[in-house]
């Protein structure tokens, strides 16, 4: 059996990515953001390996599938299946063709991995469809849940588990982003922060659009940094850096696609005079942000749409990040969706204990069947969050470790 690690520890996607290659006949696609280890997983899973970045590579790319099968080996009969790694293939002008007459004609002699530094839908899109051919796995940084264990999630809720003190500090203090959690050294973290920041303006953004000014985009980058865990009035960004609500929504719509930031909408459905439009902006790394507030909103909103993503990408339904704000401004700050119902609410403190009175009222209003306020700076407890249907204060380092 192969054992992936990244830095000496394995990783929760070592596990999937086995899982899928022993089940599944698609091409699996990992998606996520830069320097988030994606390379390191897929690579170490892999019998051969072919990158768009490498010269020598891209030439037997050029050459279509018939090139690749042959540096595979694949008209030879083999006791295995080797897996062949694709990454950066999305920077080829018609990688969605090439995958496509690749995949249909060696499908069964072959299993493929396919990735790369933003999302693969970001880059020319249109063409050739790949529909049916590859199920996408969305790669996230390391979380409570992922310190404490990286087997192959069989439900959604795992049973709590204390973290290590050293490993939820790490987290706190460098983010989940590997190198930083791992090497846990606050002079590497700000320099690995801010080339990274500078990466996405200069290269990724360059790379990808056709923005004739990217000093503005740039701003408006700088500006979100700042603005973690806030709704996002778009006319207001748009006078800020003195362009349009349209080219404001796509400039943010374009962050995103590159793993900058997400966005959390709101849910409106059976709560009366609900807020429908403005949703709350998020960075991908809350290690950087000033503030315990923002910077704990953050933390809890990362480890909560790395859930969603990874139960939907595992088949285990089909599973949404909301918050909930009505016009009297009571306010909760997550709500989980699975399989378009109401499943939990959670709203996030440093340190108040006083169960918010919104809770309440917003699980009566949704019907959900949890309500939890998650405390940061409380002790784990060693009870699981989720034996109870009624609205209760519990410790994040104990809920956040239920979550993968």
């Amino acid at each position: 059996m192969i054992m992936v690690r990244n830095q000496g520890r394995p990783r929760l996607y070592d596990a999937i990515l086995r899982d899928h290659l022993a089940r599944n006949r698609q091409m699996a696609f990992v998606s996520g953001p830069r320097q988030v280890g994606k390379t390191t997983v897929c690579r170490a899973l892999g019998d051969s390996y072919f990158s768009w970045d490498n010269t020598d590579d891209r030439r037997i790319l050029i050459r279509g599938p018939a090139a690749v099968a042959h540096e595979l080996g694949l008209d030879r009969l083999r006791t295995a299946t080797p897996v062949a790694v694709f990454d950066e293939l999305h920077k080829h002008t018609k990688w969605k063709a090439f995958l496509k007459g690749f995949f249909d004609t060696y499908e069964d002699r072959v299993r493929v991995i396919v990735t790369g530094s933003s999302r693969l839908d970001v880059f020319r899109r249109g063409g050739d469809s790949l529909m049916g051919r590859y199920f996408l796995y969305r790669m996230h940084p390391w979380s409570a849940g992922e310190a404490l264990r990286t087997s192959l999630p069989e439900q959604t809720i795992a049973p709590p588990g204390e973290p290590s003190p050293q490993d939820w500090e790490a987290l706190w203090e460098h983010g989940g982003f590997p190198e930083p959690f791992l090497k846990r050294d606050s002079r590497f973290t700000r320099r690995w922060r801010s080339l990274r920041l500078r990466q996405l303006s200069r290269e990724d953004l360059r790379e990808i659009t056709r923005v004739k000014d990217i000093g503005i985009v740039e701003t408006l980058t700088q500006i979100l940094s700042e603005r973690s865990s806030s709704q996002l009035v778009y006319s207001n960004l748009g006078q800020e850096i003195g362009v349009s609500v349209d080219t404001v929504k796509r400039w943010v719509d374009l962050l995103c696609r590159l793993h900058f930031g997400f966005l959390v909408r709101p849910w409106f459905q059976n709560v009366a005079k609900a807020l429908r439009k403005e949703p709350k902006w998020f960075l991908s790394d809350w290690s950087g942000l000033a503030g315990d507030g923002p910077r704990a909103e953050t933390f809890v909103a990362c480890h909560l749409l790395k859930a969603v993503d990874t139960w939907t990408d595992l088949g285990l339904g089909d599973f949404e990040l909301r918050y909930l704000r009505d016009k009297q401004k009571r306010e909760v700050d997550f709500l989980v969706v699975r399989d378009r119902v109401p499943w939990f609410l959670v709203e996030v403190k440093m340190s108040d204990v006083s169960l918010s009175p919104a809770l309440r009222h917003f699980q009566e209003a949704t019907k959900a069947r949890h309500a939890f306020q998650a405390v940061m700076n409380l002790p784990f407890e060693n009870v699981d969050c989720f034996g109870t249907t009624r609205p209760c204060v519990v410790p994040a380092r104990t809920f956040l470790t239920q979550l993968p």
